[in-house]
């Protein structure tokens, strides 16, 4: 049997027609909007002081809370130069990822991720963007650094944070993703600089078009105000370290799947763009409108193209021997 389900008024003169059940039906109905009702206005004082207690609390992502800007650059205790022990996160895709057995054995080079602070959100929150992809792409690029090359590369990837004492240093090749929505604190872009000048390497990939272009700029111009990002030339070393790779393309994510269109936004054109210091050495090597991330972490996945997760672990590769050679 069915039932109508309009809801008549409770003070019409018309009398309810139907069976029984179809009464229960709207009384249970009309009573439960009624308790409703009556929970929304019981709430609503509470939500209001909520809102205005929200508004003026205290953010806690202010510089203070990143460290102490007068010790970047400053010699430092022994302690504070050790590489800090195998950590994880919960990322954005995925929050209990297996680790390795062999996650602990130590190796000549490893996946060192960056942890950066990103731009709030229009409600103010400040989501984990660097951790996208995060851990799978790390882990699959280190496993073909071990299969493609002779370095002895660790299984197990490193989140590196500014903030962790002398840690940075460590690395010689640190990489970035998304870096169209991060927001450097003053101690990030600080310690980034010196840890670059001092011989380190910076890779960042993962953002497309105009709007992310300019948020990467504005960070990275902290880093280094006075050094021009410029277009990476086909016979730049970096580019024949260990494979040559005059004929590069862009590499899409995984939206690939989906929109069978390599770029995203109005990312149309891959650039490999850089910046350099006084000797000619490559500091930053920048991946613009191109997801080599992506490339990394699904290139086990039978429905991503293998051409571009091939050609992101050529580049990948290349961007480790350079960091470790130059």
């Amino acid at each position: 049997m069915r039932f109508h389900s309009t809801l008549r008024r409770i003070d019409s003169p018309i009398v309810l027609a139907g069976n029984r059940l179809e009464n229960a039906v709207l009384f249970w109905r009309q009573r439960s909007s009624m308790h409703l009702r009556s929970a929304v206005f019981a709430a609503l004082p509470i939500l209001l002081l909520l809102s205005a207690l929200y508004a003026t609390a205290r953010s806690p992502e202010t510089e203070q809370d990143y460290g102490d800007l007068s010790k970047v650059g400053k010699r430092s205790n022994r302690k504070d130069q050790q590489p800090r022990p195998f950590r994880e996160y919960p990322g954005v895709e995925y929050a209990d990822f297996p680790v390795p057995a062999d996650a602990s054995v130590p190796g000549e080079w490893l996946f060192a991720r960056f942890m950066y602070r990103a731009v709030p959100s229009w409600r103010g929150f400040r989501f984990s963007n660097w951790t996208i992809d995060y851990p799978r792409s790390d882990r699959h690029l280190s496993a073909a650094v071990r299969r493609l090359t002779r370095i002895q590369a660790r299984s197990a990837e490193q989140p590196v944070a500014a903030e962790d004492g002398d840690d940075i240093y460590n690395y010689p090749w640190l990489y970035a993703v998304e870096v169209g929505h991060w927001d450097l604190t003053d101690v990030q872009a600080a310690k980034l600089r010196d840890y670059l000048e001092r011989g380190g390497f910076f890779m960042c990939d993962d953002f497309h078009g105009t709007v992310e272009w300019e948020t990467f700029v504005a960070s990275m111009q902290k880093v280094f105000p006075n050094r021009p990002i410029v277009d990476i030339p086909n016979d730049d070393p970096i580019f024949h370290t260990v494979y040559d790779l005059d004929d590069r393309y862009q590499v899409p994510g995984d939206q690939y799947e989906e929109t069978h269109r390599t770029y995203e936004k109005d990312g149309y054109q891959p650039r490999w763009r850089g910046i350099y210091d006084d000797k000619g050495r490559l500091l930053v090597a920048i991946c613009h409108n191109m997801d080599l991330g992506d490339s990394w972490e699904h290139a086990d996945n039978p429905n991503y193209p293998e051409q571009y997760s091939a050609l992101g672990f050529r580049i990948g590769i290349n961007y480790i021997v350079y960091a470790m050679t130059h």
